[in-house]
């Protein structure tokens, strides 16, 4: 079981964002990076080109780049606090919680 999950809310422990909290758009497991709104943008030079409309499109965008899994987080929803996330059987379902104030989430 993953312990970052998308629509997750992380903070960043390491790089030019650190400090930073941002909701989790999508998780790439086989990878281990984790892509998170408003952090780690770069700058993408894009090419000029026609769409369907007929106007032109291209220019410099901003766009997030995923991160490691490592140098994120995750915030406990009750707490509200970056903690460890720990798992556990609840009946037959696997679930996770927080290794500080022991709620699931």
């Amino acid at each position: 079981m993953q312990r970052v999950k998308r629509e997750d809310s992380v903070r960043i422990l390491s790089g030019k964002d650190a400090g930073r909290t941002g909701r989790v758009l999508a998780v790439y497991p086989k990878a281990d990076r984790v892509l998170v709104e408003g952090i780690n943008q770069v700058t993408r030079h894009e090419r000029v080109r026609q769409s369907r409309r007929g106007s032109r499109e291209g220019g410099i965008t901003k766009v997030e780049a995923p991160l490691h899994l490592s140098n994120v987080m995750p915030i406990d929803p009750s707490c509200g606090q970056p903690t460890r996330v720990g798992t556990r059987i609840v009946g037959d379902r696997r679930v996770r919680y927080c290794r500080k104030c022991d709620s699931e989430f």
